[in-house]
């Protein structure tokens, strides 16, 4: 039997007890991993406090008519570069 590799944030999940599954690695390399509904908050905090800062939901689905909702979720790190206060204030 052939053993999945697992990624940090997997390996981080398993040292403080948080139930998840990895489902591997997409093909750039970035782990794929299941966690039920009620632990996205405390994943969600765990990746900010790693300089992930974006979530981009990429799709979401029924698992069956009247089931659970499936989400893909991307976690992202973003840097802007210079000042960008302009672009979030009116013009004056």
């Amino acid at each position: 039997m052939k053993t999945m590799q697992q990624g940090w944030l997997s390996n981080w999940l398993v040292k403080h007890e948080v139930v998840h599954r990895s489902l591997g690695f997409h093909h750039r390399g970035i782990e794929t991993l299941q966690i039920k509904a009620e632990d996205w908050d405390s994943i969600a905090v765990i990746l900010y406090v790693y300089g992930y800062n974006y979530l981009r939901s990429q799709c979401a689905y029924n698992v069956a008519p009247g089931g659970s909702l499936a989400s893909v979720l991307e976690n992202r790190h973003v840097v802007c570069a210079g000042d960008s206060s302009s672009a979030l204030l009116p013009p004056a």
